[in-house]
């Protein structure tokens, strides 16, 4: 879901939420009354009173709606490749709040590094950027990166470093990501 096909929501229980592009929490209140404009990759975006906030996954039923993300599993026997190609998959899961585009497809991710530290067991080292080195989300958006990768059954501990040498570049999108916002 995006903007264009927003919802009017009740919240059913006071919850917890981040003024978006700010990157403050704020409590808002039940009964609160807004537009769910962005329901991707297990976070939810919502418009009250001109304001955006952007409300964790794990808060959606304050929404009235089901967490919408399932944990992420290897199989038995996995390879270092099966956890690099889930790790990169998590942090797809990571979306902007304001724009529909994930992390990955914005080209914020610089370095991804994966050290086994055992048979079964992972670390996991980020760089990351932001599209302007003023965001107020960045904190945000990284949490969310390594919450994400540490859901993964080998990963004892993700280390996500924000970075912003070389400056980021809208070059650095997906095609996709160009497309859905607009910017080919």
């Amino acid at each position: 879901m995006y903007e264009k096909d927003s919802e009017a929501v009740r919240l059913r229980r006071d919850c917890v939420a981040v003024a978006v592009p700010q990157g403050v929490e704020v409590n808002l209140p039940t009964g609160t009354v807004g537009s769910l404009v962005q329901a991707l990759g297990g976070s939810f975006t919502v418009y009250v009173r001109g304001k955006m906030f952007r409300i964790a996954g794990e808060d959606a039923d304050a929404l009235g709606k089901q967490p919408p993300l399932p944990r992420p599993e290897l199989s038995p026997g996995a390879t270092d490749e099966d956890v690099r190609q889930l790790v990169w998959e998590q942090m797809k899961t990571c979306f902007d709040p304001e724009i529909p585009v994930n992390v990955v497809d914005l080209g914020l991710i610089y370095d991804c590094r994966i050290d086994k530290q055992g048979d079964d067991a992972h670390e996991v080292f980020i760089d990351m950027t932001l599209t302007v080195p003023s965001c107020g989300m960045g904190d945000v958006l990284a949490q969310d990166v390594k919450q994400r990768i540490e859901l993964i059954p080998s990963v004892t501990t993700a280390h996500v470093n924000l970075v912003f040498e070389p400056p980021w570049t809208r070059e650095r999108m997906s095609d996709l990501a160009r497309l859905e916002t607009g910017l080919y």
